[in-house]
Protein backbone atom coordinates (compact mmCIF):
# COMPACT_ATOMS: atom_id res chain seq x y z
CA UNK A 1 0.00 0.00 0.00
CA UNK A 2 1.27 3.33 -1.04
CA UNK A 3 1.17 6.64 0.42
CA UNK A 4 -2.21 7.55 -1.44
CA UNK A 5 -2.93 3.47 -0.80
CA UNK A 6 -2.09 6.32 1.54
CA UNK A 7 -2.93 9.00 -0.22
CA UNK A 8 -5.73 6.46 1.23
CA UNK A 9 -4.24 7.25 4.08
CA UNK A 10 -4.04 10.77 4.30
CA UNK A 11 -7.57 11.45 6.08
CA UNK A 12 -8.08 13.74 8.72
CA UNK A 13 -9.17 11.14 10.91
CA UNK A 14 -6.20 9.20 10.11
CA UNK A 15 -4.33 12.53 11.15
CA UNK A 16 -5.96 12.87 14.43
CA UNK A 17 -5.56 9.28 15.58
CA UNK A 18 -1.58 9.76 14.88
CA UNK A 19 -1.40 13.22 16.93
CA UNK A 20 -3.48 11.65 20.06
CA UNK A 21 -0.70 8.43 19.61
CA UNK A 22 2.04 10.73 19.92
CA UNK A 23 0.87 12.60 22.90
CA UNK A 24 -0.12 9.29 24.53
CA UNK A 25 3.41 7.47 23.18
CA UNK A 26 4.95 7.02 26.71
CA UNK A 27 1.76 5.73 28.06
CA UNK A 28 1.82 2.90 25.26
CA UNK A 29 4.99 2.10 24.67
CA UNK A 30 4.46 -1.23 26.21
CA UNK A 31 1.92 -1.99 23.60
CA UNK A 32 4.28 -1.30 20.78
CA UNK A 33 4.61 -4.32 18.45
CA UNK A 34 8.76 -4.57 18.91
CA UNK A 35 8.15 -5.31 22.88
CA UNK A 36 6.01 -8.53 22.22
CA UNK A 37 8.40 -10.80 20.03
CA UNK A 38 10.58 -13.47 21.19
CA UNK A 39 13.36 -10.74 20.88
CA UNK A 40 11.70 -8.10 23.59
CA UNK A 41 13.67 -7.43 26.36
CA UNK A 42 16.39 -9.95 25.86
CA UNK A 43 19.01 -7.89 24.23
CA UNK A 44 18.56 -9.71 20.95
CA UNK A 45 17.28 -8.01 17.94
CA UNK A 46 14.09 -5.70 19.51
CA UNK A 47 15.06 -2.63 17.46
CA UNK A 48 16.38 0.58 19.64
CA UNK A 49 15.72 -1.47 22.57
CA UNK A 50 18.55 -4.45 21.40
CA UNK A 51 22.17 -4.65 22.31
CA UNK A 52 25.15 -3.83 19.54
CA UNK A 53 26.71 -7.02 20.46
CA UNK A 54 30.20 -6.54 19.32
CA UNK A 55 31.64 -3.19 18.54
CA UNK A 56 30.77 -2.39 15.38
CA UNK A 57 27.85 -4.90 15.06
CA UNK A 58 24.06 -4.31 15.10
CA UNK A 59 21.20 -5.61 14.22
CA UNK A 60 18.83 -2.47 12.60
CA UNK A 61 15.43 -2.81 12.45
CA UNK A 62 13.21 -1.27 9.76
CA UNK A 63 9.28 -0.56 10.14
CA UNK A 64 7.11 -0.04 6.93
CA UNK A 65 3.90 0.10 6.03
CA UNK A 66 4.39 -1.53 2.54
CA UNK A 67 3.47 -5.51 3.93
CA UNK A 68 3.07 -6.51 0.04
CA UNK A 69 6.80 -5.50 -0.31
CA UNK A 70 8.21 -7.64 2.71
CA UNK A 71 9.70 -10.29 0.54
CA UNK A 72 11.31 -7.53 -2.13
CA UNK A 73 12.71 -5.55 1.32
CA UNK A 74 13.83 -8.87 2.64
CA UNK A 75 15.99 -9.45 -0.64
CA UNK A 76 17.33 -5.79 -1.33
CA UNK A 77 18.51 -6.24 2.80
CA UNK A 78 20.07 -9.31 1.95
CA UNK A 79 22.18 -7.83 -0.43
CA UNK A 80 22.96 -4.50 2.08
CA UNK A 81 24.28 -7.07 4.91
CA UNK A 82 26.63 -8.91 2.57
CA UNK A 83 28.49 -5.74 1.97
CA UNK A 84 28.00 -4.69 5.80
CA UNK A 85 29.71 -7.33 7.99
CA UNK A 86 27.90 -7.88 11.39
CA UNK A 87 24.93 -5.57 10.81
CA UNK A 88 21.81 -7.60 10.62
CA UNK A 89 18.40 -5.54 9.01
CA UNK A 90 15.16 -6.78 10.89
CA UNK A 91 12.31 -5.95 8.55
CA UNK A 92 9.07 -5.70 10.13
CA UNK A 93 6.13 -4.02 8.41
CA UNK A 94 2.42 -3.32 9.56
CA UNK A 95 -1.05 -2.38 8.13
CA UNK A 96 -1.28 0.43 6.67
CA UNK A 97 -3.98 1.96 7.96
CA UNK A 98 -2.84 1.56 11.97
CA UNK A 99 1.11 2.31 10.84
CA UNK A 100 0.65 6.06 11.91
CA UNK A 101 -0.02 5.24 15.45
CA UNK A 102 2.23 1.89 15.96
CA UNK A 103 5.10 4.32 14.70
CA UNK A 104 4.05 7.29 16.72
CA UNK A 105 4.22 4.85 19.77
CA UNK A 106 7.14 2.99 18.47
CA UNK A 107 9.50 6.18 18.30
CA UNK A 108 8.49 7.48 21.69
CA UNK A 109 8.94 4.34 23.60
CA UNK A 110 12.08 2.06 23.60
CA UNK A 111 10.87 -0.78 21.55
CA UNK A 112 10.75 1.46 17.95
CA UNK A 113 12.37 0.87 14.81
CA UNK A 114 15.94 1.86 14.13
CA UNK A 115 15.11 3.02 10.64
CA UNK A 116 11.23 4.06 10.52
CA UNK A 117 9.93 4.18 7.28
CA UNK A 118 8.00 7.54 7.56
CA UNK A 119 5.27 9.45 5.59
CA UNK A 120 5.59 12.52 3.16
CA UNK A 121 4.94 16.16 3.06
CA UNK A 122 1.83 16.73 5.60
CA UNK A 123 1.38 13.57 6.50
CA UNK A 124 5.23 13.43 8.07
CA UNK A 125 5.17 16.95 9.97
CA UNK A 126 3.65 15.37 13.27
CA UNK A 127 6.81 12.74 12.92
CA UNK A 128 9.06 15.81 12.99
CA UNK A 129 7.65 17.99 15.31
CA UNK A 130 7.87 15.09 17.75
CA UNK A 131 11.49 15.18 17.92
CA UNK A 132 11.98 11.52 16.87
CA UNK A 133 14.01 11.80 13.87
CA UNK A 134 17.72 12.52 13.17
CA UNK A 135 18.19 15.53 10.77
CA UNK A 136 19.91 14.55 7.95
CA UNK A 137 21.70 17.87 6.91
CA UNK A 138 25.23 17.43 5.43
CA UNK A 139 24.52 13.53 6.53
CA UNK A 140 23.05 12.91 2.68
CA UNK A 141 23.20 15.06 -0.78
CA UNK A 142 20.33 15.29 -2.82
CA UNK A 143 21.07 18.40 -4.03
CA UNK A 144 20.90 16.84 -7.39
CA UNK A 145 17.01 15.23 -7.08
CA UNK A 146 13.83 16.37 -8.08
CA UNK A 147 12.74 19.00 -5.83
CA UNK A 148 9.19 18.01 -5.65
CA UNK A 149 10.29 14.39 -4.04
CA UNK A 150 13.03 16.29 -1.82
CA UNK A 151 10.40 18.53 -0.32
CA UNK A 152 8.15 15.73 0.77
CA UNK A 153 11.10 14.63 3.38
CA UNK A 154 11.28 17.95 4.82
CA UNK A 155 9.83 19.87 7.98
CA UNK A 156 7.49 23.10 6.80
CA UNK A 157 8.73 25.14 10.05
CA UNK A 158 12.46 24.57 9.47
CA UNK A 159 13.29 23.77 6.33
CA UNK A 160 15.55 20.59 7.37
CA UNK A 161 15.54 17.43 5.59
CA UNK A 162 14.88 14.73 7.82
CA UNK A 163 14.47 11.57 5.85
CA UNK A 164 15.09 9.81 2.37
CA UNK A 165 12.72 9.63 -0.25
CA UNK A 166 12.21 6.39 -1.13
CA UNK A 167 10.10 6.32 -3.90
CA UNK A 168 8.21 8.70 -6.90
CA UNK A 169 4.40 7.66 -7.66
CA UNK A 170 2.43 9.00 -11.12
CA UNK A 171 -0.66 9.43 -12.12
CA UNK A 172 -1.75 8.28 -15.41
CA UNK A 173 -4.69 6.70 -17.62
CA UNK A 174 -3.82 2.49 -17.91
CA UNK A 175 -5.38 1.25 -20.96
CA UNK A 176 -6.27 -2.20 -22.20
CA UNK A 177 -4.29 -2.75 -25.20
CA UNK A 178 -6.24 -5.67 -26.78
CA UNK A 179 -9.65 -3.72 -25.95
CA UNK A 180 -8.31 -0.50 -28.16
CA UNK A 181 -7.18 -2.79 -30.89
CA UNK A 182 -10.33 -4.48 -31.47
CA UNK A 183 -12.31 -1.30 -31.45
CA UNK A 184 -9.66 -0.02 -34.05
CA UNK A 185 -9.35 2.73 -31.55
CA UNK A 186 -5.11 3.82 -30.58
CA UNK A 187 -3.86 6.26 -27.68
CA UNK A 188 -5.14 9.54 -27.77
CA UNK A 189 -3.36 12.50 -29.08
CA UNK A 190 -6.27 14.84 -28.87
CA UNK A 191 -8.55 15.66 -26.61
CA UNK A 192 -11.17 14.95 -29.50
CA UNK A 193 -9.66 11.50 -29.65
CA UNK A 194 -10.22 10.72 -26.30
CA UNK A 195 -13.57 11.42 -26.30
CA UNK A 196 -13.89 9.28 -29.60
CA UNK A 197 -12.29 6.13 -27.38
CA UNK A 198 -15.67 7.17 -25.04
CA UNK A 199 -17.84 6.75 -27.69
CA UNK A 200 -17.22 4.17 -29.40
CA UNK A 201 -16.25 1.95 -26.21
CA UNK A 202 -19.84 2.81 -24.77
CA UNK A 203 -21.54 1.81 -27.58
CA UNK A 204 -20.31 -2.14 -26.84
CA UNK A 205 -20.56 -3.64 -23.71
CA UNK A 206 -17.40 -2.49 -22.17
CA UNK A 207 -16.99 0.57 -19.54
CA UNK A 208 -14.43 3.33 -20.99
CA UNK A 209 -13.55 4.37 -18.00
CA UNK A 210 -13.53 2.26 -14.41
CA UNK A 211 -13.56 4.74 -11.25
CA UNK A 212 -14.01 3.31 -7.62
CA UNK A 213 -15.94 6.59 -6.78
CA UNK A 214 -17.03 4.82 -3.45
CA UNK A 215 -13.49 5.61 -2.13
CA UNK A 216 -13.71 9.00 -1.99
CA UNK A 217 -9.63 8.81 -1.79
CA UNK A 218 -9.15 8.05 -5.27
CA UNK A 219 -11.31 11.07 -6.85
CA UNK A 220 -8.64 13.58 -6.58
CA UNK A 221 -6.48 11.50 -8.51
CA UNK A 222 -9.32 10.65 -10.87
CA UNK A 223 -9.74 14.41 -11.37
CA UNK A 224 -5.92 14.92 -11.75
CA UNK A 225 -5.65 12.27 -14.58
CA UNK A 226 -8.33 13.74 -16.39
CA UNK A 227 -8.01 17.26 -16.18
CA UNK A 228 -4.61 18.40 -14.93
CA UNK A 229 -4.04 20.14 -18.40
CA UNK A 230 -7.59 21.81 -17.89
CA UNK A 231 -6.32 23.85 -14.49
CA UNK A 232 -3.09 24.38 -15.98
CA UNK A 233 -0.78 21.70 -14.20
CA UNK A 234 2.46 23.41 -12.55
CA UNK A 235 2.07 26.63 -14.00
CA UNK A 236 -1.52 26.90 -11.76
CA UNK A 237 0.17 24.97 -8.78
CA UNK A 238 2.79 27.54 -8.69
CA UNK A 239 0.31 30.48 -9.13
CA UNK A 240 -2.05 28.97 -6.17
CA UNK A 241 0.61 28.05 -3.75
CA UNK A 242 2.13 32.56 -3.85
CA UNK A 243 -1.51 33.52 -3.25
CA UNK A 244 -1.65 34.92 -7.12
CA UNK A 245 -5.03 32.41 -7.82
CA UNK A 246 -7.28 30.32 -5.53
CA UNK A 247 -9.47 27.03 -5.93
CA UNK A 248 -12.29 29.57 -7.12
CA UNK A 249 -9.92 30.53 -10.21
CA UNK A 250 -12.22 29.73 -13.38
CA UNK A 251 -9.70 27.10 -14.52
CA UNK A 252 -9.62 25.13 -11.87
CA UNK A 253 -13.44 24.89 -11.81
CA UNK A 254 -14.08 24.01 -15.55
CA UNK A 255 -11.28 21.15 -14.60
CA UNK A 256 -13.69 19.55 -11.75
CA UNK A 257 -16.63 19.91 -14.52
CA UNK A 258 -14.36 17.81 -16.43
CA UNK A 259 -14.78 14.90 -14.20
CA UNK A 260 -18.51 15.15 -14.35
CA UNK A 261 -19.27 15.93 -17.63
CA UNK A 262 -17.25 11.89 -18.00
CA UNK A 263 -19.36 10.53 -15.55
CA UNK A 264 -21.24 9.07 -18.64
CA UNK A 265 -18.19 6.81 -19.55
CA UNK A 266 -17.58 5.59 -16.29
CA UNK A 267 -19.44 2.71 -14.38
CA UNK A 268 -23.53 2.79 -13.62
CA UNK A 269 -24.23 3.92 -10.00
CA UNK A 270 -20.41 5.28 -10.16
CA UNK A 271 -20.07 6.07 -6.25
CA UNK A 272 -21.62 2.95 -5.11
CA UNK A 273 -17.99 1.26 -7.44
CA UNK A 274 -15.21 0.40 -4.74
CA UNK A 275 -11.34 0.66 -6.26
CA UNK A 276 -11.02 -2.39 -6.15
CA UNK A 277 -13.98 -3.48 -7.56
CA UNK A 278 -13.14 -0.35 -10.00
CA UNK A 279 -9.84 -2.57 -10.95
CA UNK A 280 -11.23 -5.95 -11.02
CA UNK A 281 -13.62 -4.47 -14.37
CA UNK A 282 -10.16 -3.37 -15.83
CA UNK A 283 -8.15 -6.49 -14.99
CA UNK A 284 -10.79 -8.57 -16.10
CA UNK A 285 -11.64 -6.55 -19.33
CA UNK A 286 -14.76 -5.63 -18.51
CA UNK A 287 -13.54 -1.69 -18.46
CA UNK A 288 -11.12 -0.01 -21.36
CA UNK A 289 -9.36 2.86 -19.26
CA UNK A 290 -8.80 3.02 -15.57
CA UNK A 291 -6.74 6.44 -14.12
CA UNK A 292 -4.33 5.23 -11.21
CA UNK A 293 -1.18 5.61 -9.86
CA UNK A 294 2.06 3.43 -10.92
CA UNK A 295 1.68 1.81 -7.44
CA UNK A 296 -1.30 0.01 -9.22
CA UNK A 297 0.67 -1.33 -12.30
CA UNK A 298 1.43 -4.75 -9.88
CA UNK A 299 -2.26 -4.69 -8.54
CA UNK A 300 -3.75 -4.29 -12.27
CA UNK A 301 -1.01 -7.22 -13.64
CA UNK A 302 -1.55 -9.70 -10.88
CA UNK A 303 -5.01 -11.29 -12.03
CA UNK A 304 -4.35 -11.96 -15.81
CA UNK A 305 -0.16 -11.31 -16.18
CA UNK A 306 -1.25 -11.78 -19.79
CA UNK A 307 -2.93 -8.61 -19.91
CA UNK A 308 -1.56 -5.95 -22.44
CA UNK A 309 -1.67 -2.87 -20.56
CA UNK A 310 -0.92 0.83 -21.92
CA UNK A 311 -0.63 3.65 -20.63
CA UNK A 312 -1.61 7.63 -21.53
CA UNK A 313 -1.52 11.17 -20.77
CA UNK A 314 -5.06 12.33 -21.32
CA UNK A 315 -4.69 15.45 -23.51
CA UNK A 316 -5.87 18.66 -22.72
CA UNK A 317 -9.55 19.52 -22.52
CA UNK A 318 -11.30 22.22 -24.40
CA UNK A 319 -10.33 25.40 -23.07
CA UNK A 320 -6.96 24.60 -20.88
CA UNK A 321 -4.71 28.27 -20.76
CA UNK A 322 -2.52 28.68 -23.49
CA UNK A 323 0.96 26.82 -23.45
CA UNK A 324 -1.36 23.73 -20.91
CA UNK A 325 -0.14 20.20 -22.23
CA UNK A 326 -0.63 16.86 -21.10
CA UNK A 327 1.24 15.80 -17.92
CA UNK A 328 1.79 13.24 -15.39
CA UNK A 329 1.21 14.19 -11.81
CA UNK A 330 3.49 12.87 -9.62
CA UNK A 331 4.64 13.17 -5.82
CA UNK A 332 7.57 10.98 -3.14
CA UNK A 333 5.90 8.38 -1.91
CA UNK A 334 7.10 8.39 1.60
CA UNK A 335 10.84 8.04 3.18
CA UNK A 336 13.05 6.45 5.68
CA UNK A 337 14.29 8.05 8.70
CA UNK A 338 17.02 7.65 11.70
CA UNK A 339 14.93 7.35 15.21
CA UNK A 340 16.97 9.25 17.56
CA UNK A 341 16.08 6.40 20.16
CA UNK A 342 18.35 4.24 18.09
CA UNK A 343 21.10 3.01 20.13
CA UNK A 344 22.79 2.08 16.78
CA UNK A 345 23.31 5.79 15.15
CA UNK A 346 25.73 5.21 13.09
CA UNK A 347 24.99 1.87 11.85
CA UNK A 348 21.52 3.21 11.19
CA UNK A 349 22.78 6.62 9.44
CA UNK A 350 24.95 4.40 7.13
CA UNK A 351 21.79 2.52 6.15
CA UNK A 352 20.28 5.58 5.39
CA UNK A 353 22.80 7.04 3.51
CA UNK A 354 22.95 3.95 1.57
CA UNK A 355 19.14 4.26 0.78
CA UNK A 356 20.28 7.60 -1.40
CA UNK A 357 22.44 5.76 -3.41
CA UNK A 358 21.73 3.85 -6.72
CA UNK A 359 22.46 0.83 -5.90
CA UNK A 360 18.96 1.02 -3.89
CA UNK A 361 17.25 3.03 -5.72
CA UNK A 362 17.53 0.27 -8.85
CA UNK A 363 16.83 -2.44 -6.32
CA UNK A 364 13.53 -0.80 -6.05
CA UNK A 365 12.94 -0.35 -9.36
CA UNK A 366 13.50 -3.70 -10.09
CA UNK A 367 12.47 -6.06 -7.06
CA UNK A 368 9.49 -3.56 -5.83
CA UNK A 369 8.71 -2.06 -8.97
CA UNK A 370 8.47 1.30 -8.25
CA UNK A 371 9.57 4.35 -9.31
CA UNK A 372 12.62 5.26 -7.64
CA UNK A 373 13.46 8.43 -6.25
CA UNK A 374 17.50 8.46 -7.09
CA UNK A 375 18.52 9.99 -10.57
CA UNK A 376 19.72 7.94 -12.61
CA UNK A 377 17.79 4.50 -12.21
CA UNK A 378 16.84 2.56 -15.30
CA UNK A 379 13.89 0.85 -15.76
CA UNK A 380 13.65 -2.71 -17.15
CA UNK A 381 9.86 -2.94 -17.27
CA UNK A 382 8.89 -0.74 -20.10
CA UNK A 383 5.59 0.67 -18.23
CA UNK A 384 7.70 1.70 -15.30
CA UNK A 385 10.52 3.47 -17.82
CA UNK A 386 7.21 5.39 -19.71
CA UNK A 387 5.76 6.52 -16.64
CA UNK A 388 8.99 7.46 -14.69
CA UNK A 389 10.08 9.18 -18.34
CA UNK A 390 6.52 11.13 -18.57
CA UNK A 391 7.13 12.65 -15.92
CA UNK A 392 10.75 13.35 -16.10
CA UNK A 393 9.60 15.00 -19.49
CA UNK A 394 6.36 17.21 -18.59
CA UNK A 395 5.41 16.18 -14.71
CA UNK A 396 3.36 18.51 -12.10
CA UNK A 397 3.16 17.76 -8.82
CA UNK A 398 -0.02 16.22 -7.36
CA UNK A 399 -0.79 19.76 -5.93
CA UNK A 400 -3.38 18.66 -3.53
CA UNK A 401 -1.19 15.98 -1.70
CA UNK A 402 2.57 17.79 -2.52
CA UNK A 403 0.73 21.10 -0.49
CA UNK A 404 -2.27 20.57 0.45
CA UNK A 405 -1.56 17.95 3.82
CA UNK A 406 -0.19 20.22 5.89
CA UNK A 407 -3.40 21.06 7.86
CA UNK A 408 -6.65 20.54 8.27
CA UNK A 409 -9.06 19.87 6.70
CA UNK A 410 -6.75 18.82 3.95
CA UNK A 411 -6.92 19.10 0.29
CA UNK A 412 -7.61 15.39 -0.88
CA UNK A 413 -10.12 15.00 1.21
CA UNK A 414 -12.14 17.78 0.58
CA UNK A 415 -11.63 17.08 -2.88
CA UNK A 416 -12.44 13.26 -2.59
CA UNK A 417 -15.76 14.40 -1.03
CA UNK A 418 -16.93 17.44 -2.85
CA UNK A 419 -16.14 14.85 -6.37
CA UNK A 420 -18.13 12.39 -5.21
CA UNK A 421 -20.82 15.02 -4.31
CA UNK A 422 -20.57 16.24 -7.76
CA UNK A 423 -20.81 12.34 -9.16
CA UNK A 424 -23.86 12.44 -6.44
CA UNK A 425 -25.75 15.63 -8.51
CA UNK A 426 -25.88 17.34 -5.27
CA UNK A 427 -22.82 19.56 -5.67
CA UNK A 428 -22.01 21.45 -9.25
CA UNK A 429 -17.94 22.19 -9.90
CA UNK A 430 -18.27 25.47 -8.56
CA UNK A 431 -19.96 24.96 -5.44
CA UNK A 432 -17.45 21.87 -4.73
CA UNK A 433 -13.99 24.16 -5.65
CA UNK A 434 -15.54 27.02 -3.67
CA UNK A 435 -15.69 24.12 -0.55
CA UNK A 436 -12.03 22.90 -0.99
CA UNK A 437 -10.94 26.88 -0.92
CA UNK A 438 -13.06 27.77 2.16
CA UNK A 439 -11.50 24.94 3.92
CA UNK A 440 -7.95 24.96 2.97
CA UNK A 441 -7.68 28.72 3.82
CA UNK A 442 -9.26 28.07 7.39
CA UNK A 443 -4.87 26.78 7.74
CA UNK A 444 -2.68 27.31 4.29
CA UNK A 445 -1.02 30.53 4.22
CA UNK A 446 0.63 31.33 0.57
CA UNK A 447 4.03 31.47 0.18
CA UNK A 448 3.85 34.81 -1.19
CA UNK A 449 2.22 36.64 1.43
Amino acid sequence: MTEDTVGRIGSVRRGRMLAVAAAGALALSACAPSDSGDDAGNGGTGGTGGSAGAAGNATLTVWSWRVEDKAAYEKIFAAYEKKHPGVKVDFKAFKATEYNKILATGLAGSGGPDVPQVRSYGQLQTTVASGSLVPLDGKVDVSSWDANAVASAKGKSDGRLYAVPFARQTVQMFYNKSLFEKNGLQPPATWADFMKANITLRKTDVTPIAVGAKDDWTLPIVHEVLAAPRFGGKAFADAVRTGKTSFTDPAWVDSVKVVGDLKQYMPKNVTGVAQTDAQTLFSSGQAAMIPGGSFDLSVLQKPDPTLQIGVFQVPPPPGSPVGSSATTPGWADGNFAVSKKSKHQAQAMELVQWMSTPEFGQMVADEIKQISAVPGVTYSDPLLKQMNDAYTKNGSPYLLLTDFRYGAPSGTDLMGKGVQQLLLGQKDAAGVSKDLDTGIKTWFKPSGS
